[in-house]
């Protein structure tokens, strides 16, 4: 894909590992275009694992937090590798074909931390692959998506619920894997599919998007989709030291009895003492832009935590940021300041996703 997007005036920078493409057009215009029209996504960095066999099940239900129990064929969950000590291995997605087959889906600069951790854990005998280099994946994301893709499927794709996938024929292609998750709150579909497909699908989804204006976009615009909605970003707003609780993520920690994963008793005990610091979105009332470790301050002017993502809104045009503060500092509607170049610029807690 390197060449393709370097045709397309891509600006590259190293990420994870690969060489990808932070911009084209500039951040604003790649965000704007995707929440209100079109735009792809090169995501071919993602991880992507395998786990087979008659005892896949059992061990996802271990180290994951969330329950596979609610899965079913063609469905898709939210998930995290809770890491023994309170904390955060990474998130990723669960794609369950089967019982005895699920794709997991990790961010690009854990897969190989994901990887040992996974088969580290695995006393119960699933069948671990790593096909991260076989796998490559494009994002269609926007409110056209749809009808651009539509136009290169044989399956209707508006049945594809969120957070379901199918397996069909895109472009002539078959067997491709086609999902709806996104990582932008604009709608869309991810496409996952072998590397040699990458270059000949990316040009006919081009080619299908010309009468919507079909524009590249880059890691730079995705990251401000998904503070938009509130999303977290693994190594900014989770990591090893982050719990699931902390971070706003209990509606993916489940309970239940019938389930018993890495640090459930930790987390029991966490969610029934309470947590001290939350994760929470904050928009700025003063002019100003948050970056990440900068200082949040509560109303006595005290520290109560730091910023983990922060952008300037293009939607709201308006400073907007993620952080842990503590948790009597964590009510929407509560006054915080952010220290930016030694100023005490005032901000508002608010409930996310910023933008409806």
């Amino acid at each position: 894909m390197f060449e393709e997007h370097l045709k397309k005036g891509a600006r590259i920078v190293p990420f994870a590992g690969f060489n990808m493409p932070l911009e084209y057009t500039g951040v604003r215009d790649e965000h704007l275009n995707i929440r209100n029209n079109v735009g792809v996504f090169d995501v071919s960095h993602m991880g992507e694992i395998w786990v087979r066999g008659p005892h896949a099940y059992n061990f996802l239900q271990w180290v994951t937090s969330n329950d596979i129990s609610r899965l079913s064929e063609g469905k898709i969950q939210y998930s995290c590798f809770p890491n023994g000590r309170g904390g955060i291995v990474d998130d990723l997605l669960v794609y369950m074909f089967d019982r005895e087959n699920y794709l997991l889906v990790v961010n690009a600069s854990n897969t190989e931390k994901d990887w040992k951790w996974l088969n580290e854990q695995n006393t119960f005998g699933a069948l671990l692959e790593n096909a991260s280099a076989d796998f490559s994946q494009l994002a269609v994301q926007g409110p056209n998506a749809a009808g651009v893709m539509q136009s290169l499927a044989i399956s209707d794709l508006k049945a594809i619920k969120y957070y379901n996938f199918i397996v069909s024929t895109l472009a002539g292609f078959s067997d491709i894997i086609i999902s709806a998750t996104g990582y932008t709150g604009a709608g869309g579909f991810e496409i996952y599919l072998p590397n040699n497909l990458a270059v000949p699908l990316w040009n006919a989804i081009f080619e299908a998007g010309k009468q919507y204006d079909i524009k590249p976009a880059g890691l730079a615009a995705r990251d401000t989709l998904r503070l938009e909605m509130g999303y977290c970003l693994y190594g900014n707003d989770i990591d090893d030291t982050t719990s699931p609780l902390e971070a706003g993520l209990a509606w993916i920690t489940k309970f239940t009895d019938s389930k018993n994963f890495i640090d459930k008793e930790f987390l029991i005990r966490q969610n029934a003492a309470g947590v001290k610091r939350k994760l929470v979105g904050f928009i700025m009332q003063d002019r100003g832009i948050p970056r990440q470790h900068y200082t949040l301050v509560n109303q006595e002017g005290l520290e109560t935590g730091q910023v983990t993502s922060g952008t300037m809104s293009p939607v709201l045009n308006a400073g907007i940021g993620m952080g842990y503060v503590r948790a009597e500092d964590s009510r929407p509607g509560t006054e915080i300041g952010v220290d930016i170049r030694n100023k005490q610029l005032k901000a508002r807690v608010v409930k996310m996703p910023f933008i409806q």
